[in-house]
């Protein structure tokens, strides 16, 4: 690793005028599970020249309910969410997410701000010493268009329609599906708008704001939520494909619906058209079957990443059924 000046903050205002002070020429640093082992692979165009570390602020790794709202502080470490008695019985689907992140040992060090933060997993941004400068780097092109595409975005790219890699967290559907909203150090910000694609970035996120809070509308009425996560090993791996959703079930019938799939975009997908499907429905074999149709119906997959667009049609539907 290179040499960088490393600040311990002592309170979110000292943390924020540093990063003022330093501009795109420094990181926050939490957990640390994603970006130190971006420094240690030197995979990014620019070096950083400061970490800020805000896990020295105190009071930010919290998990309570507030009238009728679930609030977790930017620092509560994704193991704590996954096994929390409140996240469990009303917020089924972020428990579950939070509980199939990565593996045990990262799980204890991550944190919710940082794995919906995360940057991109795809193994031409991700190769050692730079050795691919591609448009999510800015420069040119996208190696995964004519290289290796097997797990990049079934729903088309972008930064001008070029990068396809996929966003890899598995709290972020969840979090959209349950109509969550992030507080930053500037706004508040529905996670469903919270993320970009920018330059070695995945959120719309200022250089110098920072992630403070999570709130969780408590759920209407009886509605359920479930997560499901499709990876090549259970544990450690990032998801191929993974599915949230949140379903309202009035007099026999789906009342409202929230679907939410990830890692087949360049940005969580909220899979509008699915939620379309059942609405108005009775639930069952039949309306989920069609709700995972509707799901893929604009998928456009590249040369080695088809299988994705049958996995996410029935994660969809296994996901809508186990909200049930």
């Amino acid at each position: 690793m290179r040499s960088f000046e490393h600040f311990n903050a002592r309170t979110m205002e000292e943390a924020v005028a540093i990063l003022g002070r330093y501009g795109d020429r420094a990181r926050v640093i939490a957990g640390g599970t994603d970006l130190l082992g971006k420094l240690k692979d030197e995979i990014l165009p620019k070096y950083p020249e400061a970490l800020v570390n805000i896990k020295s602020i105190s009071g930010m790794d919290y998990i309570r309910e507030d009238n009728d709202v679930l609030k977790i502080g930017a620092l509560t470490r994704l193991e704590d969410i996954a096994v929390h008695p409140a996240v469990k019985q009303h917020f089924g689907a972020l428990a579950e997410a939070a509980g199939r992140a990565a593996s045990p040992h990262l799980r204890e060090m991550g944190t919710l701000a940082g794995n919906i933060c995360q940057d991109i997993r795809c193994w031409y941004y991700r190769y050692p010493n730079n050795r691919f400068p591609c448009l999510r780097k800015g420069g040119g092109r996208c190696y995964a268009i004519e290289g290796d595409n097997r797990y990049h975005s079934i729903f088309g790219g972008t930064v001008d329609d070029g990068c396809y890699a996929v966003h890899p967290s598995d709290t972020a559907p969840a979090l959209i599906a349950l109509d969550a909203v992030v507080r930053t150090t500037k706004r508040t910000i529905p996670l469903e708008d919270f993320f970009d694609v920018k330059v070695s970035a995945t959120t719309v996120l200022d250089p110098d704001e920072i992630v403070t809070e999570f709130e969780i509308p408590q759920s209407p009425g009886k509605a359920g939520s479930h997560f499901i996560k499709f990876a090549l090993r259970k544990t450690i791996d990032f998801a191929v494909v993974n599915c949230a959703a949140m379903i309202l079930i009035e007099e026999r019938k789906v009342a409202s619906a929230r679907v939410c799939l990830n890692a087949v975009a360049v940005k969580p997908y909220r899979a509008v058209k699915a939620e379309q499907a059942i609405i108005g429905q009775e639930l069952n074999e039949s309306t989920a079957e069609a709700a995972g149709e509707s799901a893929i119906s604009q998928a456009t997959p590249l040369k080695d990443n088809g299988y994705m667009v049958q996995l996410a049609k029935i994660i969809v539907k296994r996901t809508i059924l186990a909200c049930a």
